[in-house]
């Protein structure tokens, strides 16, 4: 993880500025954390020490069960804001968070910043907002586990899971998100690579026809 100084950190707070979704000014205590693929955002279990807000990039959320097994549950893009349940709860248990690809955010001290947060009437309208629409996608994940075939969601998470043109995310990982079993992925990664859609390479897939996979996942979208 990256912590930006300087005239490097005062350029990007500028290009990228969030003062509008705050009555008070936050900036001057504000980082710009820049985090590597696989890097960890935040660690399960372990209470975040910033409120953090997505400028670029992407991230997994994760969560352990009682009998070791490890579960994707959602995605963070940008515009997102990551640590906010632990803002508003005392008590909260603490999702893993991972960087998909290279992810730069802004970090707010939750120390410094708390109870100013919470008395923000504009911060607390943009943070409902986004807690909106993130219910209301999860809703849409699991009507759409019934809805739409296998190809049309495995083509919408590998657009929203490659880096770079390159998907590699564990097959049992997909399984378990998408609802499906180890045969019917592997049936379905291998269409795609008979279509020319994907080139396997080694234990990844490079995306040859992204147009053809954006047709597949854009039918979720039109339901």
């Amino acid at each position: 993880m990256e912590v930006y100084k300087g005239e490097k950190k005062r350029l990007y707070l500028e290009k990228n500025s969030i003062a509008s979704l705050f009555s008070f000014p936050v900036e001057e205590f504000m980082e710009v954390h820049e985090y590597q693929r696989d890097e960890w955002i935040i660690r399960e279990g372990m209470r975040p020490v910033f409120l953090f807000y997505v400028i670029e990039g992407k991230a997994k959320i994760y969560v352990s069960h009682q009998n070791g097994k490890v579960s994707l549950i959602n995605f963070i893009n940008a515009n997102d804001f990551i640590g906010e349940m632990e803002l508003i709860n005392d008590v909260y248990y603490t999702k893993g968070i991972q960087a998909l690809t290279k992810t730069i955010c802004f970090a707010l001290p939750v120390h410094r910043y708390r109870t100013q947060l919470l008395d923000d009437a504009k911060f607390l309208r943009e943070l409902t907002k986004f807690l909106s629409v993130k219910a209301t996608f999860m809703a849409a994940k699991y009507s759409q586990s019934q809805a739409f075939p296998l190809e049309n969601r495995l083509a919408d998470f590998i657009l929203q899971t490659a880096d770079e043109g390159i998907y590699k995310e564990k097959h049992v990982t997909v399984c378990d998100y998408l609802g499906v079993s180890y045969r019917h992925l592997l049936h379905v990664l291998t269409k795609f690579c008979e279509n020319d859609y994907l080139q396997k390479e080694g234990r990844s897939y490079r995306i040859k026809q992204f147009h053809a996979l954006y047709e597949l996942a854009e039918a979720l979208k039109n339901k």
